[in-house]
């Protein structure tokens, strides 16, 4: 489902395969054991590190895994919670963290990336979709929070959200969404690893680094205790999707 890939200090987390890395319990469960390797070593070594996530195939991620939170009126509540926990272990990471969005994100993969600090998204291939307007589902209030803190512009969350806007890489850079355009899946990774590379130079401290993060999206870590979308869902109406 995702490997951990170390070079030098850059910790290299890759959703495998060639599918759409759909956000389900085994999936989520992968990333926050590769998460929690990569802060007991940090922690062990008191070494200077960053992280990059990215994956293989035409997908980035194409968010929630509705398919499987269908089966069970348990299971939508189950996907929140593992993927709250994620992000909320994303955040604290003591370190500079990099989306290196390769193929299309959707949903929720869009908040996942924007939960790093930096974003970095090919050209040639994919987009940035919010897809909950077009599926019939609410969009969660933390989805909001995380819109606000790394988005500008209340004109791009218009259009992403209430217009469910296919966004490209070119039209993210215009917009303030995401850092970089790259050329292809190959010069993502290679320009977030050299970004990866110029950070660890600095030598910060990463449990500086965490809690200023932590400062920053204080927001979002109020609001994601909270998932008001699951609380009386019909996983019956997720089976129509």
């Amino acid at each position: 489902m995702c490997s951990l890939e170390k070079r030098g200090n850059i910790y290299i987390l890759t959703l495998t395969g060639d599918d759409q890395h759909r956000f389900n319990p085994t999936l989520l469960d992968a990333i926050a054991a590769a998460l929690h390797r990569i802060r007991t070593e940090t922690i062990a070594t008191s070494s200077s590190s960053a992280l990059i996530t990215t994956a293989q195939g035409k997908f980035f991620s194409n968010g929630y895994d509705l398919n499987w939170a269908s089966k069970d009126p348990t299971r939508p509540k189950i996907m929140s919670l593992k993927i709250r926990s994620v992000i909320k272990d994303l955040i604290s990471l003591p370190m500079p963290t990099i989306a290196a969005i390769t193929g299309h994100a959707a949903a929720s993969a869009v908040i996942l990336s924007l939960c790093h600090d930096y974003v970095f998204m090919r050209k040639d291939r994919g987009f940035m979709y919010m897809s909950e307007m077009d599926i019939g589902l609410k969009v969660p209030n933390w989805f909001v929070k995380v819109l606000r803190c790394k988005i500008g512009s209340p004109v791009v969350w218009r259009d992403l959200v209430l217009k469910g806007r296919k966004m490209t890489a070119d039209v993210a850079v215009e917009k303030g969404v995401i850092e970089a355009a790259c050329e292809n899946a190959e010069m993502t990774v290679m320009k977030a690893v050299e970004l990866g590379e110029e950070l660890v130079k600095r030598r910060w401290n990463g449990h500086v680094y965490a809690d200023n993060r932590i400062t920053i999206f204080g927001e979002v870590l109020s609001a994601i205790e909270f998932d008001e979308t699951v609380e009386n869902v019909d996983a019956s109406s997720l089976s129509k999707l």
